[in-house]
């Protein structure tokens, strides 16, 4: 049974390797049936608000408070995981309405049904204002109370003792608070976030694996991507002068074919490298504001544990994604940006109580379609946090964090920088 719970254990990291950016409930201590934890901190920020140019930029000084509180039930093929975080944070900028308050719950379920088939499940709710939590490409701060649930599911089977086969879905809804449509002399003028972003999208995963040797697996797979976009706004005319027609939400649907092959390796126990290569064909619903494509699709990543409290992870990735510009001209819209995204991970352990992580993203995207086709935005984000660790129950950190857009669009470029300071207690 051991060997059960330890291919359970290597399926919860590659479930949670799939998106680098979103905060869940990979890498706790399942060990401890339960925790609670809180942090304090104290920030500076000098665009809190994604102001762009210097001209409506907002600086302030703030603190956050973030408690939380933490479930595990691990049993001999079955592990069970439930956390929920609540953060609130206070800006002295603003007079009123002074408070930010989010919401995140995930959920955590893997078993083993033997030591051939085991199926994952995670489920992260969010509600917030911050994108770090939205996690939706380029950031862009929203006011209200905006949605975002992302549910994974997968299943693994081994069907020889080469080969292997994996099925998934992946389903991930926005809500937006913003539905408010501009008018000017009545007459539309600018769509909502709402109408822009509001979706549903669902990903049907498919892959054959072949243990090709003890260290290489070699796969092939296809995955069908389906967007539903529920926002049920007006977001465009196609030509404004002549009133030729309204666009609205669902215009932007789309059907998406992924088809690539790829490898993983282990050059050593603590040094490893994945690969995926293929091709994207997107299908919109709508062809007459929108244009089908073929993209790469390109899904490279690598770790290297190059000592005791050391790891590093680099990767590679690209797609395409939803986008709230939608920019229209001779006809199209903006439908999507195609993006090519690199980043890097390391963490070290400087002494046995203090542990330094870096993080560094570039991410360059196209628009596809509309007015501004061919052109697009380039996202740098950096930061770096320090944590000591005072005792077993006491810890305390300082952190900087660095965000650059420029975009070829006109008034949409920003840079944004913080820094904290703060304590947490865990028990």
């Amino acid at each position: 049974m051991k060997r059960i719970v330890a291919s359970v254990g290597l399926v919860a990291v590659g479930i949670s390797g799939a998106s680098a950016y979103s905060p869940g409930l990979a890498g706790v201590d399942a060990s401890k049936t339960w925790s609670v934890s809180a942090t304090l901190r104290g920030f500076y920020d000098d665009n809190y608000a994604y102001g762009y140019s210097n001209q409506q930029e907002r600086e302030s000084f703030g603190f956050n408070i973030a408690p939380s509180i933490q479930f595990n039930l691990p049993l001999e093929q079955t592990y069970l995981g439930l956390r929920y975080l609540y953060s609130g944070k206070y800006f002295e900028d603003r007079s009123s309405d002074a408070w930010d308050h989010s919401h995140q719950i995930d959920l955590r379920f893997n078993h083993a049904f033997t030591e051939r088939y085991s199926l994952d499940l995670e489920n992260s709710f969010v509600v917030a204002q911050e994108p770090e939590l939205l996690d939706n490409g380029v950031p862009y701060r929203t006011e209200g109370d905006n949605i975002r649930n992302r549910a994974r599911l997968l299943g693994s089977a081994q069907l020889t003792r080469q080969l292997g086969l994996q099925l998934g879905y992946n389903n991930v809804y926005w809500n937006y608070d913003h539905d408010q449509i501009t008018r000017v002399g009545g007459q539309f003028q600018r769509a909502s976030l709402s109408g822009l972003l509001d979706r549903v999208e669902h990903l049907i995963i498919s892959n054959l694996r072949w243990q090709a040797l003890p260290e290489t697996t070699a796969l092939i797979g296809y995955n069908l991507g389906i967007t539903r976009y529920v926002g049920d706004q007006q977001i465009a005319w196609l030509n404004p002068s002549l009133s030729t027609g309204p666009v609205f939400s669902e215009d932007r649907d789309n059907i998406s074919h992924y088809i690539y092959a790829g490898v993983n390796h282990a050059f050593l126990r603590n040094a490893s490298a994945s690969l995926k290569l293929g091709a994207t064909h997107i299908d919109y619903d709508n062809d007459r504001v929108n244009q089908d494509s073929w993209i790469p699709y390109v899904d490279v990543s690598a770790s290297y544990g190059y000592a005791r409290g050391g790891n590093v992870q680099i990767g590679f990735v690209h797609s395409f994604y939803p986008t709230d510009v939608v920019a229209p001209f001779g006809g199209r819209i903006t439908g999507s940006q195609e993006s090519s995204t690199v980043y890097g991970l390391i963490s070290h352990q400087v002494t046995p109580k203090l542990v330094a992580i870096g993080n560094i993203r570039y991410q360059d995207s196209t628009f596809d379609g509309g007015l501004y086709g061919d052109q697009g935005d380039q996202f740098f984000s950096a930061g770096i946090n320090l944590t000591y660790q005072i005792n077993r129950f006491l810890s305390c950190e300082a952190g900087y964090n660095f965000d650059r857009l420029n975009s070829d669009i006109p008034g949409r470029s920003y840079d944004r920088n913080r820094v904290y300071i703060g304590v947490t207690a865990t028990y």
